[in-house]
Protein backbone atom coordinates (compact mmCIF):
# COMPACT_ATOMS: atom_id res chain seq x y z
CA UNK A 1 0.00 0.00 0.00
CA UNK A 2 1.47 3.25 -1.41
CA UNK A 3 1.75 6.26 1.75
CA UNK A 4 -1.07 8.14 -0.69
CA UNK A 5 -3.88 5.49 -0.04
CA UNK A 6 -3.28 5.40 3.47
CA UNK A 7 -6.04 6.20 5.43
CA UNK A 8 -6.45 7.41 9.27
CA UNK A 9 -9.39 7.91 11.47
CA UNK A 10 -9.14 10.68 13.92
CA UNK A 11 -11.51 10.20 17.55
CA UNK A 12 -11.68 13.09 19.88
CA UNK A 13 -12.61 12.13 23.06
CA UNK A 14 -12.53 15.63 24.66
CA UNK A 15 -9.67 17.62 26.72
CA UNK A 16 -7.77 20.67 26.40
CA UNK A 17 -6.43 19.75 22.81
CA UNK A 18 -9.59 20.20 21.28
CA UNK A 19 -10.35 23.64 22.48
CA UNK A 20 -10.38 27.44 20.41
CA UNK A 21 -10.49 30.59 22.33
CA UNK A 22 -13.36 32.43 21.59
CA UNK A 23 -12.36 35.62 20.06
CA UNK A 24 -15.13 37.77 21.35
CA UNK A 25 -15.63 36.47 24.88
CA UNK A 26 -11.94 34.97 25.36
CA UNK A 27 -13.55 31.24 26.98
CA UNK A 28 -12.28 28.59 25.89
CA UNK A 29 -14.50 26.50 23.75
CA UNK A 30 -14.66 22.71 22.05
CA UNK A 31 -14.24 23.34 18.53
CA UNK A 32 -16.36 21.00 16.16
CA UNK A 33 -13.48 18.30 14.67
CA UNK A 34 -15.60 18.16 11.27
CA UNK A 35 -13.95 21.78 10.53
CA UNK A 36 -10.33 20.44 12.28
CA UNK A 37 -8.57 21.32 9.02
CA UNK A 38 -9.97 24.93 9.56
CA UNK A 39 -8.14 24.77 12.62
CA UNK A 40 -5.10 22.77 11.59
CA UNK A 41 -4.66 23.90 7.92
CA UNK A 42 -0.80 22.28 8.21
CA UNK A 43 -2.45 18.93 7.83
CA UNK A 44 -3.33 19.33 4.40
CA UNK A 45 -0.09 18.88 3.73
CA UNK A 46 -0.62 15.18 4.74
CA UNK A 47 -0.71 12.67 1.56
CA UNK A 48 -2.91 10.69 2.96
CA UNK A 49 -6.70 10.95 4.63
CA UNK A 50 -7.61 11.36 7.63
CA UNK A 51 -11.07 11.00 9.04
CA UNK A 52 -13.26 12.06 12.26
CA UNK A 53 -15.14 11.18 14.47
CA UNK A 54 -15.77 13.26 18.15
CA UNK A 55 -17.42 12.01 21.12
CA UNK A 56 -20.80 13.53 21.77
CA UNK A 57 -20.59 15.25 24.01
CA UNK A 58 -16.55 15.72 24.33
CA UNK A 59 -15.68 14.55 27.83
CA UNK A 60 -13.09 16.23 29.98
CA UNK A 61 -10.56 12.99 30.84
CA UNK A 62 -11.55 13.44 34.44
CA UNK A 63 -14.73 11.92 33.91
CA UNK A 64 -13.73 9.27 31.79
CA UNK A 65 -15.64 6.15 32.70
CA UNK A 66 -15.17 2.34 31.68
CA UNK A 67 -17.88 2.96 29.23
CA UNK A 68 -15.98 5.77 27.88
CA UNK A 69 -13.32 3.18 26.80
CA UNK A 70 -15.99 0.32 25.46
CA UNK A 71 -17.34 3.39 23.21
CA UNK A 72 -13.62 3.86 21.81
CA UNK A 73 -13.15 -0.14 21.31
CA UNK A 74 -16.61 -0.11 19.71
CA UNK A 75 -15.49 2.72 17.12
CA UNK A 76 -11.59 1.12 16.68
CA UNK A 77 -13.17 -2.33 16.21
CA UNK A 78 -16.13 -1.11 13.92
CA UNK A 79 -13.99 0.55 11.18
CA UNK A 80 -10.97 -1.63 11.95
CA UNK A 81 -10.51 -2.96 8.38
CA UNK A 82 -11.53 0.10 6.87
CA UNK A 83 -8.42 2.09 8.41
CA UNK A 84 -4.44 1.83 8.67
CA UNK A 85 -4.30 3.24 11.96
CA UNK A 86 -6.02 5.52 15.05
CA UNK A 87 -5.21 8.60 16.78
CA UNK A 88 -7.21 9.17 19.97
CA UNK A 89 -7.37 12.81 21.57
CA UNK A 90 -7.45 12.20 25.07
CA UNK A 91 -7.61 14.95 28.09
CA UNK A 92 -4.58 14.19 29.56
CA UNK A 93 -5.36 13.59 33.09
CA UNK A 94 -6.61 10.10 32.76
CA UNK A 95 -4.94 9.14 29.55
CA UNK A 96 -2.74 6.48 31.32
CA UNK A 97 -5.49 4.64 32.33
CA UNK A 98 -7.93 4.93 29.10
CA UNK A 99 -5.07 4.04 27.06
CA UNK A 100 -3.88 1.14 28.96
CA UNK A 101 -6.89 -0.23 29.07
CA UNK A 102 -7.49 -0.21 25.25
CA UNK A 103 -3.91 -2.16 25.43
CA UNK A 104 -5.86 -5.01 27.08
CA UNK A 105 -9.69 -4.78 25.53
CA UNK A 106 -8.02 -4.65 22.29
CA UNK A 107 -6.68 -8.13 21.78
CA UNK A 108 -4.82 -9.07 19.02
CA UNK A 109 -4.17 -5.46 17.80
CA UNK A 110 -2.16 -5.32 14.47
CA UNK A 111 -2.70 -1.57 13.76
CA UNK A 112 -1.66 1.75 15.60
CA UNK A 113 -3.78 3.54 17.80
CA UNK A 114 -1.86 6.50 19.37
CA UNK A 115 -3.40 8.38 21.99
CA UNK A 116 -2.32 11.91 22.15
CA UNK A 117 -3.37 15.63 23.97
CA UNK A 118 -1.97 18.45 25.16
CA UNK A 119 -1.36 20.91 28.22
CA UNK A 120 -2.19 24.36 25.80
CA UNK A 121 -5.69 24.38 23.60
CA UNK A 122 -4.97 23.83 20.25
CA UNK A 123 -6.36 26.98 19.66
CA UNK A 124 -3.50 29.04 21.60
CA UNK A 125 0.03 30.63 19.81
CA UNK A 126 2.00 28.21 21.78
CA UNK A 127 0.03 25.39 21.91
CA UNK A 128 2.20 21.77 22.22
CA UNK A 129 -1.17 20.11 20.32
CA UNK A 130 -0.39 20.82 16.89
CA UNK A 131 3.20 19.25 17.00
CA UNK A 132 1.56 16.35 19.45
CA UNK A 133 -1.41 15.90 16.90
CA UNK A 134 0.65 15.86 13.54
CA UNK A 135 3.34 13.52 14.51
CA UNK A 136 0.83 11.42 16.31
CA UNK A 137 -0.73 11.19 13.01
CA UNK A 138 2.40 10.49 10.90
CA UNK A 139 3.57 7.62 13.05
CA UNK A 140 -0.13 6.12 13.07
CA UNK A 141 0.66 5.88 9.28
CA UNK A 142 4.32 4.94 8.84
CA UNK A 143 5.14 1.44 7.32
CA UNK A 144 7.69 -0.50 6.23
CA UNK A 145 7.39 -3.14 3.30
CA UNK A 146 3.44 -3.09 4.13
CA UNK A 147 3.45 -3.72 7.72
CA UNK A 148 2.77 -1.21 10.24
CA UNK A 149 5.67 0.07 12.29
CA UNK A 150 4.42 0.53 15.65
CA UNK A 151 1.29 -1.78 15.65
CA UNK A 152 0.30 -1.52 19.31
CA UNK A 153 -1.45 0.73 21.53
CA UNK A 154 0.75 3.92 22.36
CA UNK A 155 0.95 7.43 23.94
CA UNK A 156 3.00 10.19 22.02
CA UNK A 157 3.71 13.24 23.86
CA UNK A 158 6.39 15.80 23.70
CA UNK A 159 8.65 13.84 20.93
CA UNK A 160 8.16 10.82 22.88
CA UNK A 161 6.15 7.78 22.52
CA UNK A 162 5.84 5.06 24.97
CA UNK A 163 4.12 1.99 25.18
CA UNK A 164 0.30 2.91 26.81
CA UNK A 165 0.84 0.34 29.85
CA UNK A 166 4.09 1.54 30.46
CA UNK A 167 3.04 5.38 30.90
CA UNK A 168 1.88 7.54 33.52
CA UNK A 169 1.29 11.43 34.04
CA UNK A 170 3.97 12.95 35.85
CA UNK A 171 3.98 16.89 35.40
CA UNK A 172 0.68 19.42 35.11
CA UNK A 173 2.54 21.94 34.50
CA UNK A 174 4.59 21.46 31.60
CA UNK A 175 5.19 19.71 27.79
CA UNK A 176 6.95 16.52 28.81
CA UNK A 177 3.46 15.49 30.59
CA UNK A 178 4.01 11.92 30.48
CA UNK A 179 7.03 9.58 31.04
CA UNK A 180 7.53 5.26 30.93
CA UNK A 181 10.48 4.91 33.89
CA UNK A 182 10.06 0.83 33.35
CA UNK A 183 10.33 0.53 30.01
CA UNK A 184 12.24 2.36 26.91
CA UNK A 185 11.12 5.17 24.39
CA UNK A 186 9.73 3.55 21.52
CA UNK A 187 10.59 6.00 18.97
CA UNK A 188 12.04 9.54 19.80
CA UNK A 189 10.85 12.70 17.11
CA UNK A 190 13.01 15.23 16.15
CA UNK A 191 14.27 16.44 12.84
CA UNK A 192 13.18 12.47 11.64
CA UNK A 193 11.64 10.13 13.72
CA UNK A 194 13.95 7.44 15.31
CA UNK A 195 11.78 4.15 15.77
CA UNK A 196 13.40 1.40 18.20
CA UNK A 197 12.03 -1.22 16.27
CA UNK A 198 13.28 -4.20 18.78
CA UNK A 199 10.95 -2.39 21.30
CA UNK A 200 7.81 -2.66 19.60
CA UNK A 201 5.29 -5.50 19.97
CA UNK A 202 5.07 -7.40 16.47
CA UNK A 203 1.89 -7.21 14.85
CA UNK A 204 -0.79 -9.99 16.29
CA UNK A 205 -1.26 -12.74 13.26
CA UNK A 206 -5.22 -13.38 14.50
CA UNK A 207 -8.08 -11.37 13.95
CA UNK A 208 -9.22 -8.54 16.46
CA UNK A 209 -10.85 -9.48 19.24
CA UNK A 210 -12.32 -6.30 21.08
CA UNK A 211 -13.67 -7.05 24.78
CA UNK A 212 -16.61 -4.41 26.40
CA UNK A 213 -17.21 -5.64 29.64
CA UNK A 214 -14.40 -4.25 32.12
CA UNK A 215 -15.25 -4.74 35.80
CA UNK A 216 -15.13 -1.62 38.08
CA UNK A 217 -15.24 -3.53 41.75
CA UNK A 218 -11.21 -2.47 42.12
CA UNK A 219 -9.58 -0.43 44.50
CA UNK A 220 -6.20 1.56 45.36
CA UNK A 221 -5.11 0.97 48.51
CA UNK A 222 -2.17 3.19 49.22
CA UNK A 223 0.03 2.90 52.56
CA UNK A 224 1.64 5.12 54.82
CA UNK A 225 3.41 5.48 57.78
CA UNK A 226 0.83 5.20 60.63
CA UNK A 227 -2.34 3.79 58.40
CA UNK A 228 -5.09 2.34 60.37
CA UNK A 229 -6.35 -1.16 60.81
CA UNK A 230 -9.86 0.87 60.79
CA UNK A 231 -8.57 2.08 57.50
CA UNK A 232 -7.31 -0.75 55.62
CA UNK A 233 -10.46 -2.59 57.14
CA UNK A 234 -12.58 -0.55 55.76
CA UNK A 235 -11.03 -0.48 52.18
CA UNK A 236 -11.01 -4.36 52.46
CA UNK A 237 -14.69 -5.02 53.32
CA UNK A 238 -15.93 -2.73 50.49
CA UNK A 239 -18.84 -4.51 49.15
CA UNK A 240 -18.83 -6.54 45.81
CA UNK A 241 -15.05 -6.11 45.99
CA UNK A 242 -12.95 -8.11 43.76
CA UNK A 243 -9.59 -6.85 43.42
CA UNK A 244 -6.89 -4.15 45.29
CA UNK A 245 -3.68 -3.03 43.73
CA UNK A 246 -2.10 -2.08 47.17
CA UNK A 247 0.70 0.61 46.67
CA UNK A 248 3.58 -0.21 48.95
CA UNK A 249 6.92 0.95 49.64
CA UNK A 250 10.38 0.91 47.90
CA UNK A 251 10.55 -2.71 46.39
CA UNK A 252 7.45 -4.02 47.47
CA UNK A 253 7.71 -3.70 51.56
CA UNK A 254 5.19 -2.81 54.09
CA UNK A 255 4.48 -3.39 57.59
CA UNK A 256 4.55 -6.56 58.86
CA UNK A 257 1.48 -6.46 61.84
CA UNK A 258 -0.02 -9.10 62.80
CA UNK A 259 -3.18 -7.41 62.43
CA UNK A 260 -2.33 -6.16 58.96
CA UNK A 261 -1.39 -9.15 57.37
CA UNK A 262 -4.30 -11.29 58.66
CA UNK A 263 -6.70 -8.88 56.81
CA UNK A 264 -5.04 -9.09 53.79
CA UNK A 265 -5.06 -13.01 54.26
CA UNK A 266 -9.01 -13.04 55.16
CA UNK A 267 -9.72 -10.86 52.17
CA UNK A 268 -7.08 -13.49 49.61
CA UNK A 269 -9.60 -16.15 51.02
CA UNK A 270 -12.61 -14.11 50.31
CA UNK A 271 -11.65 -14.52 46.95
CA UNK A 272 -10.17 -10.59 46.63
CA UNK A 273 -7.06 -10.65 44.31
CA UNK A 274 -4.47 -8.16 45.89
CA UNK A 275 -1.64 -6.90 43.90
CA UNK A 276 1.58 -5.08 45.13
CA UNK A 277 2.92 -2.30 43.24
CA UNK A 278 5.70 0.40 44.57
CA UNK A 279 4.85 3.77 44.90
CA UNK A 280 8.21 4.42 43.39
CA UNK A 281 7.85 5.61 39.88
CA UNK A 282 10.67 3.33 38.89
CA UNK A 283 11.86 0.13 39.94
CA UNK A 284 10.01 -3.11 40.36
CA UNK A 285 8.63 -5.26 43.04
CA UNK A 286 10.56 -7.95 44.49
CA UNK A 287 8.60 -9.47 47.42
CA UNK A 288 11.76 -12.41 48.17
CA UNK A 289 14.15 -9.13 49.11
CA UNK A 290 13.02 -8.24 51.84
CA UNK A 291 11.19 -10.18 55.01
CA UNK A 292 8.52 -7.63 55.04
CA UNK A 293 7.31 -8.83 51.48
CA UNK A 294 7.69 -12.57 52.00
CA UNK A 295 5.36 -11.87 54.78
CA UNK A 296 3.09 -10.66 52.12
CA UNK A 297 3.34 -13.17 49.52
CA UNK A 298 3.25 -16.18 52.37
CA UNK A 299 -0.76 -13.52 53.17
CA UNK A 300 -1.48 -14.53 49.09
CA UNK A 301 -0.10 -10.48 47.56
CA UNK A 302 0.66 -11.18 44.22
CA UNK A 303 3.72 -9.39 42.89
CA UNK A 304 3.02 -6.67 40.29
CA UNK A 305 6.40 -6.41 39.32
CA UNK A 306 7.43 -3.10 37.71
CA UNK A 307 3.62 -2.06 36.51
CA UNK A 308 2.28 1.11 36.74
CA UNK A 309 -0.55 1.57 38.73
CA UNK A 310 -2.47 2.73 35.88
CA UNK A 311 -1.77 -0.91 34.15
CA UNK A 312 -2.59 -2.92 37.37
CA UNK A 313 -5.67 -1.33 37.55
CA UNK A 314 -7.06 -1.32 34.04
CA UNK A 315 -5.61 -5.20 33.72
CA UNK A 316 -7.59 -6.22 36.75
CA UNK A 317 -10.61 -4.58 35.18
CA UNK A 318 -10.42 -6.52 31.90
CA UNK A 319 -9.73 -9.55 33.74
CA UNK A 320 -11.92 -9.76 35.82
CA UNK A 321 -14.73 -8.94 33.29
CA UNK A 322 -14.00 -11.59 31.53
CA UNK A 323 -15.52 -13.61 34.60
CA UNK A 324 -12.11 -15.26 35.71
CA UNK A 325 -12.02 -17.11 38.91
CA UNK A 326 -9.71 -15.49 41.39
CA UNK A 327 -7.01 -17.94 40.90
CA UNK A 328 -7.02 -17.49 37.13
CA UNK A 329 -7.05 -13.67 37.67
CA UNK A 330 -3.81 -14.35 40.03
CA UNK A 331 -2.37 -16.06 37.33
CA UNK A 332 -2.91 -13.92 34.49
CA UNK A 333 -1.55 -10.96 36.55
CA UNK A 334 1.66 -12.71 37.20
CA UNK A 335 2.52 -12.49 33.04
CA UNK A 336 2.53 -10.21 30.69
CA UNK A 337 -0.09 -10.06 28.21
CA UNK A 338 1.10 -7.32 26.21
CA UNK A 339 4.31 -5.97 27.61
CA UNK A 340 2.66 -4.05 30.44
CA UNK A 341 5.21 -5.80 32.91
CA UNK A 342 8.89 -7.13 33.22
CA UNK A 343 8.94 -10.36 34.91
CA UNK A 344 12.86 -11.09 36.30
CA UNK A 345 14.17 -14.56 34.95
CA UNK A 346 13.87 -17.18 37.48
CA UNK A 347 16.57 -18.20 38.99
CA UNK A 348 17.74 -21.58 37.89
CA UNK A 349 19.04 -23.73 41.04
Amino acid sequence: MNISETSILLIYTGGTIGMVENPETGVLETFNFNQLEKNVPELKRFNYKISTVQFSPPCDSSEITPEDWCELVSIISDNYYKYDGFVVLHGTDTMAYTASALSFMLENLSKPVIFTGSQLPIGMLRTDGKENLMTALEIAAAKENGLPVVPEVCIFFENHLMRANRTTKINADYFNAFRSFNYPVLARAGIHIQYNSALIRPPERKPLNPHFLPDRHVVVLKLFPGITRETVKAILDIPDLKAVVMETFGSGNAPTKTWFLKLLKNAVNRGIVIVNVSQCASGSVEMQRYETGQRLSEAGVVSGYDSTTEAAVTKLMFLLGRNMTPIQVRQYMDCSLVGEITIPDKIKN
